[in-house]
């Protein structure tokens, strides 16, 4: 009786280890393709989260082309590993498809080492994506701010030029970090710069190389006070906000902060930080972009650190609300780990 009893509850074991075996064979799928960024549906999922992406990444770019958010960040790794930039869209801001390797180093014979900090440009059916690459410390050395091209924003991209766009200091500025600002009358601007220096230059308008700025110069310092480096631009009600990033990359006080100007060449004077670590979430909140949506939505885009994280290529990007007040002044941003509502677009 006793051996009739045990065989009879060996088929309910076995299934119970089948049952255990599919569960955890399921959770692997549904993880792995999260973290290759395939789309996993949820069905309910209505916040976004934070991280959005996962895996290690860095000062993204965001746009939005067509129906699509899109983000082009740096692969956050040593500089012998950060030679790609991966893409990814999302049609609400919740699922996120990863496009791996829309521009490789190999499809730009000058990059050596350090691809970094995308900019992004949708112009007359082309899109072209600016980059630091090479961490130049002098003109003596190959690197500084390129561009490359594509037929679609998920590449493949190709270089434009076979050399830097800018390859040397001005101003004392290290060219890294390219911020590109279209203004409203169609001209193009590139703003970039390291080492506690801004510098803005008129694009041409085939984006291979610059046309004079009104006062004669070619390339002009309006570095505000505290600037550090990832520069961003855009303009609201006829004014121009310019952002920027303060304190060191690898450190917790990391920040981002605003001024106000009149004009794209300013003066801009700092009117304070709206981005900066909550320790109970995260530290290390800089280098952001801004996604504003056609329904009158804005988002900050930017990277930080889990809390606990302190190695200095952990980094993670995030996503949420921003807000202005009457007087036109942006908001503190609250970081969360909710991330922000599904929004698709229409």
């Amino acid at each position: 009786m006793i051996r009739l009893q045990q065989r009879a509850q060996r088929p309910r074991l076995a299934a119970g280890r089948r049952l255990s075996v599919i569960l955890a064979w399921g959770l692997w799928i549904v993880a792995t393709a999260a973290w290759s960024g395939t789309p996993v549906a949820t069905g309910t999922k209505q916040f976004s989260g934070n991280p959005i992406l996962h895996g290690w990444y860095a000062d993204p770019e965001s746009a939005i082309f067509g129906k699509q958010y899109w983000i082009y960040p740096t692969y956050s790794a040593d500089y012998g590993k950060q030679l790609f930039f991966n893409a990814f869209s999302s049609p609400d801001l919740v699922h996120w498809t990863k496009h791996p390797h829309v521009l490789d180093a190999r499809s730009v014979p000058w990059v050596k080492k350090a691809l970094w900090a995308p900019a992004i440009v949708h112009k007359d059916g082309k899109y072209y994506l600016f980059f630091a690459a090479n961490d130049i410390h002098s003109d003596s050395e190959v690197g500084g701010i390129g561009v490359a091209v594509a037929d679609r924003p998920q590449g493949p991209f190709r270089d434009l030029l076979g050399k830097p766009l800018v390859g040397a200091f001005h101003h004392g500025a290290q060219p890294i970090d390219p911020g590109v600002f279209r203004d409203d009358d169609g001209s193009y601007y590139l703003l970039y710069g390291g080492w506690g220096h801004l510098v803005i230059a008129h694009l041409k308008p085939d984006f291979t190389g610059f046309e004079p700025l009104p006062d004669g110069q070619t390339f002009k310092e309006i570095t505000p006070e505290h600037y550090v480096e990832g520069p961003l631009m855009f303009r609201r009600d006829g004014k121009y906000y310019l952002m920027w990033s303060e304190g060191g990359w690898t450190g917790p006080d990391y920040s981002v902060a605003y001024a106000i100007g009149d004009s794209p060449l300013g003066p801009f004077k700092r009117i304070g930080k709206i981005l900066q670590q909550d320790p109970a979430i995260a530290t290390g909140a800089g280098h952001n972009s801004l996604l504003n949506t056609p329904d009158g939505n804005w988002y900050i885009v930017y990277h930080r650190r889990t809390k606990g994280e302190t190695a200095a290529n952990h980094r993670v990007v995030c996503i949420d609300r921003l807000y202005f007040d009457a007087k036109g002044f942006i908001r503190p941003v609250k970081i969360t780990r909710r991330g922000v509502e599904r929004h698709p677009l229409r």
